[in-house]
């Protein structure tokens, strides 16, 4: 049986409410007076859905009203969520009240509960059939934490404004899409991107193995994590034409799985339609990371390396330093990306901005 089966709407919060503040992007509309959108977490209690909690409780836009993990018991959920070894030791409260229930900086969390939206974080129900499960068992929306084959895709800062409130189950695309689509957008923009080859030089992930293990489909992916450098596959480059149309059939890519537990960066080298420098391209890109991407596209020209983006919020930080031209049509951009964290502070953004938008469109 689906988890979603635990699933019921939540009662709307009556008070207590104020104006939504952007979190993002100014591409993200915000609304006076909206009420705090009500949030269950589903799956197995991963990296995400751990992450979005965590954030969660710092924000007051959002609130978590229930966790839904049938294999996993009220008092391991408390110790997942107190210890990272990433991310360090949970800075608030936490309390087992009772086999069902979760006290969070003084809020009750319910283990299988009713609510209005769900994130779909199990990556099991990535399409929209499957995910469409949770919408019978009585949740209003779902946001797939990863890509999907079918359900429309958003990745905030780039086409979140195309989101119309007829759409109840929907992806936030992948933590490399949402890093290479802001970087793809302007450079586009501007320049034109006549093709390119996207490279993430990815952390390792819970899917991987620790040891060599048996993997039929993905023999390479089999081998040992910590061990190894691992070419795999990724359809976050071909991902970005979903995003943006206008790309679509002009970027491709893979990746290399590395034996680092956090942050990854991405690499694209691509052919530009407008002849430009590689100054002028940092220019422009700077400009969006003060401006209409603030939040969302970051920029440096420091000696940084992978650790220093660990707990970045933004979903794609460019590395001036590291790219390099060839010629005024040819170069190599890179940015980095908090592939836990950042993606995570993006699901809770998309999450009040499909709020948002149900809300005006209800008035």
């Amino acid at each position: 049986m689906a988890f979603s089966a635990l699933l019921r709407s939540a009662a709307p919060l009556s008070d207590g409410c104020r104006e939504v503040v952007p979190r993002s992007s100014s591409n993200v509309a915000h609304a006076v007076g909206a009420l705090k959108t009500k949030v269950g977490v589903n799956g197995e209690f991963g990296r995400i859905g751990r992450l979005v909690l965590r954030i969660a409780t710092t924000r007051d836009d959002i609130e978590v009203v229930a966790v839904n993990d049938p294999f996993i018991d009220a008092k391991y959920m408390a110790y997942m969520l107190k210890y990272d070894s990433t991310h360090g030791v949970f800075k608030g409260t936490i309390n087992v009240l009772n086999e069902t229930t979760l006290e969070i900086n003084g809020k009750r969390i319910a283990i299988t509960c009713n609510r209005f939206y769900v994130i779909e974080s199990s990556g099991v129900f990535t399409t929209l059939s499957k995910a469409s499960a949770h919408l019978k068992g009585g949740a209003k929306k779902v946001v797939i934490s990863a890509p999907s084959a079918d359900a429309p895709m958003f990745v905030v800062g780039v086409n979140e404004r195309s989101y119309d409130p007829s759409m109840d189950v929907v992806s936030n695309a992948s933590c490399t899409t949402n890093c290479l689509a802001p970087l793809a957008k302007v450079v586009h923009e501007e320049f034109g991107i006549a093709e390119g080859l996207m490279t993430t030089v990815h952390a390792t992930t819970a899917t991987q193995k620790t040891v060599d293990a048996p993997s039929k489909k993905d023999w390479r992916g089999g081998r040992g994590a910590g061990q190894n450098i691992i070419p795999s596959s990724t359809g976050a480059a071909k991902a970005v034409g979903k995003v943006l149309p206008e790309l679509n059939g002009k970027l491709t890519g893979m990746a290399f799985r590395v034996p680092t537990p956090n942050v990854s960066v991405v690499d694209l080298t691509c052919r530009l339609e407008k002849a430009a420098s590689y100054d002028d391209v940092k220019a422009v890109i700077k400009y969006a990371s003060e401006g209409p991407l603030k939040g969302i596209l970051g920029y440096t020209d420091e000696d940084v390396v992978s650790n220093d983006f660990i707990g970045d919020p933004r979903s794609s930080i460019f590395d001036a330093k590291a790219g390099i031209g060839l010629s005024t049509s040819f170069m190599k951009l890179v940015s980095w990306y908090d592939n836990e964290w950042g993606y995570s502070n993006r699901v809770l953004d998309l999450i009040e901005h499909m709020s948002l938008v149900s809300a005006s469109a209800r008035n």
